[in-house]
Parts: structure tokens; C-alpha cells; sequence
């Protein structure tokens, strides 16, 4: 089983509104090039409420934010339907 490495947002100190949006990192093993950075991208974005996906392919993050509460399984199982695996701790 692996462990996710999440890092998520602070709360704002304003009322919620519908551009705000929650985020985490996640730490991916085996991604070298452009094209892996597309699959994990475009497996993410299909999710519910993902609004942005940056994908860093030098140090193996993924950062998603999103309209509503971000799923971890269902991250975890976006990424796997890419082909990777989140990295363990």
C-alpha cells in the first residue's frame, strides 16, 4: 500500500465563494517526460470540481485544486488509471 503525500491549503479568512477552491500535492513515482505529465494531467482534470492540474515532472508532483473537496482515493485512482503510482513516504 502506498502513502499519499498531501499538503493542503489553509482556509481563507473570507466567506466562501465559488472561486474559491481547495488544493493538495501529491508525490508520483515514475514520470520522466512531457507525455507522462499529459496522462497524469488528463486523468486528474476528468475528476469532479478539478479546476487546475500542474504537473512538475522533475520532482514528481502533481498539485491539484479544486472547487470541492479533493477525494484522495479518487486522486490515487486517477493516477493509476495514468499508468503511475503515488510515490511512498
Amino acid at each position: 500500500m502506498h502513502r499519499l503525500q498531501l499538503q493542503h491549503r489553509q482556509p481563507r479568512d473570507h466567506p466562501s465563494t465559488a472561486e474559491d477552491t481547495t488544493g493538495a500535492t501529491y508525490t508520483v513515482a515514475g514520470m520522466t517526460c512531457g507525455g507522462c505529465a499529459r496522462s497524469v494531467n488528463n486523468s486528474i482534470s476528468k475528476l469532479d470540481g478539478v479546476t487546475s492540474v500542474d504537473v512538475d515532472v522533475t520532482t514528481g508532483t502533481v498539485a491539484v485544486h479544486s472547487s470541492t473537496p479533493l477525494d484522495d482515493d479518487q486522486v490515487r485512482a486517477a493516477i493509476e488509471d495514468a499508468g503511475y503510482q503515488l510515490a511512498t513516504a
